[in-house]
């Protein structure tokens, strides 16, 4: 059974976005700009690498479900040489994975409320 969180992303297409190859359509790089303002970001390369990781996993795994514990440690294997999941942190003060998933577009697990899936809103 498919997770109702990504239901949006069955049926992705790439967009027209060169460098976000697997943003969820209807997704723009401005609108997640704005949206990071809003919590108090500027957005840094850093942060942009972290959006389009985000953004691949969502993708890759559409299929067999996104789990918060899953994407933890891929984000925190991802960013190992940055400092895994204590750098994103530093990047994203509202959680990697629930501040994260919302400026990439993306709807969060609904584990990322806990603090130890990434969120500490």
């Amino acid at each position: 059974m498919l997770d109702a969180n990504l239901q949006e992303l069955r049926g992705h297409t790439p967009t027209p976005l060169a460098d976000f190859p697997y943003a969820p359509l209807n997704w723009e790089p401005e609108a997640a700009r704005q949206m990071a303002l809003k919590e108090g970001l500027m957005l840094t390369p850093e942060h942009w690498e972290a959006i389009n990781a985000l953004q691949e996993y969502y993708t890759r795994n559409a299929d067999t479900g996104i789990h918060g514990h899953a994407l933890h440690d891929a984000l925190d294997e991802h960013f190992h040489r940055q400092g895994g999941i204590k750098f994103l942190y530093r990047i994203f003060p509202g959680g990697p994975v629930a501040q994260g998933c919302r400026i990439a577009g993306l709807k969060a697990p609904f584990t990322a409320t806990d603090k130890s899936f990434g969120s500490v809103m």
